[in-house]
């Protein structure tokens, strides 16, 4: 777009070094990409010199401390609950759920 590369990622959740990524992007102490690409087309403005990529093959994304290109950056962090915080959301839901059942069940039998 006229901003500039538009990518989204996916840290693995069972990696440590993926949740030690995620705390320091939602911290901001790291918020710098290195984009790694071979430019298949460019166009270069003859009044300003200013070189657009028009096509390019991308090879990797990474997330750094130091971006070479300063506007490089992560703009946004969303979190997606990893796979023990769903598990134990069920393990809660499963423990109201049998409590409400005995509740239900105890006030059948004192009648």
């Amino acid at each position: 777009d006229g901003r500039g590369l538009y990518v989204e990622g996916v840290l693995s959740p069972g990696v440590a070094r993926s949740r030690e990524v995620l705390a320091l992007m939602k911290s901001g102490a790291l918020d710098g990409l290195s984009i790694g690409f071979r430019t298949v087309r460019a166009r270069t403005d003859a009044k300003t010199g200013v070189r657009r990529i028009l096509e390019a093959d991308l090879w990797e994304i990474s997330v750094v401390t130091f971006p070479m290109l300063p506007s490089a950056r992560v703009s946004d962090v969303k979190h997606q609950r990893f796979f023990r915080d769903r598990e134990t959301e069920l393990v809660r839901q499963m423990r109201r759920a049998a409590k409400m059942m005995w509740r239900s069940s105890f006030r059948q039998n004192k009648v």
